[in-house]
């Protein structure tokens, strides 16, 4: 039995596809979200990638914040629902998912079970989410990509103190003028993020094991960060930005099961 999840952020959108429930055949993604083509041409990629015709897939969910305008899908479902099934599957201890994505940060808290139990979301300010490292490297002039490995080389941390984006901006641009170094200041931001989302998780309660989902998941810098400031470690999987398309798939295939 083959599924498929369809996650549709604001800034990306993603694909997988599960046979049975458990392995992951396929995924995809595509720089777009709502509202672009970017959902349409990660369907594409992974019809190339995993060479299955869509037309052999028993059931396909949509999730995101464009799971109520895609059409072409047997159901949607919330994002909150989906990251927890999708890291839930990767890591089967898991209570706490840390989902930082393009435009908002979520903390996912779960049962022994699974079953979600609370959340905390910050869908209201860009700090603490991936649109708050895309303007710092937009004003460093670096790739975000490239955030991990400069801030390995930080010595002293830079102090960002605002929690304001726009604040936060005007600060590092002072900062570069006084000649912060760039590393320093990199793993200041990267601390900066971690701190605010931080302050979200102790709010919804933090149990371990605890996982990172989104795409900030691949930014080294904020995971460390984050497990310094949580005092617990941070589970990974590379396929943590996928986490959301997975967990719909499993919800497609759960579906089919009842």
């Amino acid at each position: 039995m083959i599924t498929l999840g369809i996650d549709i952020g604001s800034t990306t959108s993603k694909c997988a596809l599960l046979r049975d429930g458990s392995d992951i055949l396929a995924t995809s993604l595509r720089v777009g979200g709502l509202g672009t083509e970017g959902p349409d041409e990660a369907m594409q990629e992974l019809r190339e990638s995993s060479g299955i015709d869509l037309s052999a897939v028993d059931r396909t969910i949509i999730t995101g914040y464009g799971r109520n305008k895609y059409e072409g899908g047997d159901g949607e479902v919330s994002e909150l629902t989906c990251h927890a099934l999708g890291g839930r599957l990767v890591f089967p201890e898991l209570r706490t998912v840390i989902d930082i994505g393009g435009q908002d940060a979520k903390v996912i808290c779960l049962s022994e079970s699974g079953r979600m139990t609370n959340f905390v979301m910050n869908d209201k300010c860009a700090a603490g989410t991936g649109r708050f490292l895309d303007v710092m490297a937009n004003i460093l002039r670096m790739d975000v990509n490239d955030f991990d490995e400069v801030a390995s080389g930080s010595v002293s941390p830079a102090a960002i103190s605002s929690t304001c984006t726009v604040f936060a901006e005007s600060e590092v641009i002072s900062q570069l003028a006084n000649g912060v170094d760039r590393a320093d200041l990199v793993a200041g931001i990267c601390g900066s993020v971690a701190s605010r989302v931080s302050a979200l998780a102790r709010r919804a309660g933090v149990k371990p094991q605890v996982c990172m989902s989104g795409g900030v998941a691949k930014n080294g810098a904020v995971r460390r960060a984050l497990e310094k400031s949580l005092d617990t470690e941070i589970a990974f999987d590379p396929r943590a930005q996928y986490f959301g398309a997975i967990g719909a798939a499993l919800y497609a295939y759960r579906q089919l099961q009842q």
